[in-house]
């Protein structure tokens, strides 16, 4: 999964790999102290929309490049910050939707993840090891 911020008035977006176990402890430890959420808690909240938990992504990708940033300069328009799935969870998505979803629902579901893989960005170090961005 990508965390793709396109500030107004930038000429392309930043994209970070968002990989939530590969996260050092230290940066585990500050998304839990700034969202009040487990990191497992997180890392769902995070796909579920929650802005908090989204602005402290964010906040984890920007500080990296920029160590002197405070959590409060982080403030960004919804529209600005995405996440983006990539083909090999798309792909890893649409073998598991088979057994979850009702027949009725089956074919838009499929029709739906089929549209997304088709545009989706195919990471070449995924090959045949994609893994949902959720932290067990």
């Amino acid at each position: 999964m990508y965390l793709v911020y396109s500030p107004e008035g930038s000429e392309e977006p930043k994209r970070w790999k968002y990989q939530p176990k590969k996260l050092m402890s230290a940066e585990r430890e500050m998304v839990e102290r700034y969202t009040g959420r487990n990191f497992s808690e997180f890392t769902v909240d995070v796909q579920k929309g929650n802005s908090k938990c989204r602005r402290a992504l964010l906040y984890l990708y920007l500080k990296r490049e920029h160590p002197t940033l405070k959590f409060d300069d982080v403030d960004f328009a919804w529209d600005e910050l995405t996440l983006e799935h990539s083909k090999g969870e798309l792909l890893l998505m649409r073998e598991n939707v088979i057994d979850s979803v009702s027949a009725d629902q089956l074919q838009a579901v499929l029709e739906k993840l089929d549209e997304e893989i088709a545009q989706a960005y195919e990471d070449p170090d995924e090959q045949g090891k994609a893994q949902l961005p959720i932290a067990d």
